[in-house]
């Protein structure tokens, strides 16, 4: 009896894997010096990396672009050979002053009656060459687009369901659908909304989607957000605390304040 005992305490004892959960399944390697080595050359290259290639943009563009229109104001500014005009040699950006005084002048004159007329016949000229006119309609399209602050602006981010039922995407609202498309579709719905779907890591492409508004879940991010968000490809995310989150907290700092002595409550509230 006893040879049987040891035989099944063997089988049933040391000879077995432990299945107790004494030992964790996925075991973690230790880091080698190497290992860790490479790590830290990456936590590196993420800290340095934009820091050096942003100050490297902003010198390149002072001594490339600014310098030489700052060059070029300078040589056409109708001065003689006076006290100003070595002054104005001497002092760096003075041209890059002139040259930005200008452009806000330009701008005011093209708010004005007179003005828009001038500067209609100049495009119109412009849209006359063959090769110009493609070359000047891109720019203007482009800076169009890019600076001027119109109701086509993003203003909200929002969550859709695309391409199918159940898969979620992050999209960028656009506003109101107008004109014909808005008519056209008049069956979904008088909210219908125009967004747009960037593609992921490259937010310059997209779709452009028609819904209602009904169909869309808007977020509280910020659109500057949502685009570190996409260009992260969703590693990067805001934080956010949820109002359920929001409530708990308030109601233990309440809590807590209820607890404090009335004397010291009131010190805290007038300072005494």
């Amino acid at each position: 009896m006893s040879d049987e005992n040891e035989d099944q305490a063997s089988e049933t004892g040391a000879d077995r894997p432990n299945l107790a959960g004494d030992t964790p399944l996925i075991k973690h390697q230790k880091q080698s010096f190497f290992g860790g080595l490479w790590s830290s050359f990456l936590a590196g290259v993420v800290v340095v990396a934009p820091i050096s290639i942003t100050i490297a943009l902003i010198y390149w563009f002072v001594t490339g672009p600014m310098a030489k229109l700052d060059a070029f104001v300078k040589k056409t500014l109708p001065f003689g050979d006076s006290m100003i005009e070595r002054i104005v040699d001497f002092l760096p950006g003075v041209g890059v002053l002139v040259a930005f005084v200008a452009v806000v002048l330009l701008g005011a004159l093209a708010k004005n009656f007179f003005g828009r007329t001038f500067i209609s016949a100049g495009e119109r000229l412009f849209e006359s060459v063959p090769i110009v006119r493609s070359v000047f309609g891109f720019l203007k399209n482009v800076f169009q687009t890019a600076l001027q602050q119109s109701e086509r602006s993003f203003k909200e981010v929002a969550l859709i369901e695309y391409p199918r039922s159940g898969a979620w995407v992050m999209a960028f609202v656009i506003g109101e659908a107008k004109g014909e498309i808005k008519v056209t579709l008049d069956d979904q719905g008088d909210e219908l909304t125009s967004l747009f779907v960037p593609t992921v890591p490259n937010p310059t492409s997209g779709f452009l989607l028609f819904i209602p508004r009904s169909d869309i879940r808007v977020l509280t991010m910020s659109v500057e957000d949502a685009a570190k968000t996409v260009l992260s490809l969703g590693l990067v995310v805001p934080e956010f605390s949820s109002p359920d989150d929001a409530v708990k907290k308030l109601e233990a700092v309440a809590a807590k304040v209820q607890r404090e002595p009335l004397a010291k409550r009131l010190f805290k509230a007038y300072k005494l």
